[in-house]
């Protein structure tokens, strides 16, 4: 089947929020004495943040008892200030441009709140380029769930086989895959090290191959 539709994660894909978002956690727990591990933040990469608590667990390491409103709002000034200079990640434009040109639909599908998304979309001019965008608020369940993109595919009007899904996390992988779609990973800093055998294509970045190149690809492995 033709591809007809691409929909797109948001954090660590588009701008590399998740990066940062590690950073500043990295940088809070320092300032206890205290580590954070890549293998233990990674379990909440491109779903909800209520797979881990950041605070809990630096209490357990640091064996203080520790203001939340105090820490988050340490994080959201640091993490605020980090993400304000914050490109676009290469190639994505070019993907979202491309789409237009090509006469595909374009969506996103993020774990995150339409407020985080739209705001940083409309700041870097990338808001007109979606057809459709869902978020948390529009679901019961966030990814590894599939709703997410589900929804994503109900508002373009397509199946998940004419679809492909663009992700940086295996709970965006697992949630793609789940709702019958193709799905090309681009993996980012912190899931690079992550196994990515059941994507359909995996880039370093959306500048390693132009759209068309990589449509004809997907339809072939298709057929």
């Amino acid at each position: 089947m033709t591809i007809k539709a691409l929909v797109f994660d948001f954090d660590g894909l588009i701008i590399d929020t998740e990066s940062v978002e590690f950073q500043v956690w990295q940088e809070i727990y320092r300032h206890y004495g205290c580590e954070l591990e890549l293998k233990t933040w990674a379990v909440c990469i491109g779903t909800s943040a209520d797979a881990f608590d950041p605070h809990i667990h630096l209490e357990q390491l640091s064996g203080q008892q520790l203001d939340r409103e105090e820490l988050y709002k340490r994080r959201r000034i640091r993490h605020a200030e980090l993400v304000a200079g914050l490109p676009v990640l290469p190639g994505v434009k070019a993907y979202l441009k491309g789409a237009k040109h090509l006469g595909l639909g374009v969506a996103l599908a993020s774990s995150s709140t339409h407020e985080w998304v739209e705001g940083y979309l409309e700041e870097r001019g990338l808001l007109p380029y979606f057809d459709h965008i869902k978020c948390s608020d529009d679901v019961e369940r966030v990814k590894p769930a599939p709703d997410l993109y589900l929804a994503a595919l109900s508002a373009l009007g397509v199946p998940g086989s004419a679809a492909v899904a663009f992700e940086d996390s295996l709970h965006g992988l697992q949630a793609a895959k789940d709702a019958g779609m193709y799905c090309v990973a681009v993996p980012n800093p912190l899931t690079r090290h992550m196994s990515w055998e059941q994507a359909d294509l995996v880039l370093n970045s959306m500048a390693e191959l132009p759209l068309p190149q990589l449509l004809a690809k997907l339809e072939a492995k298709a057929s």
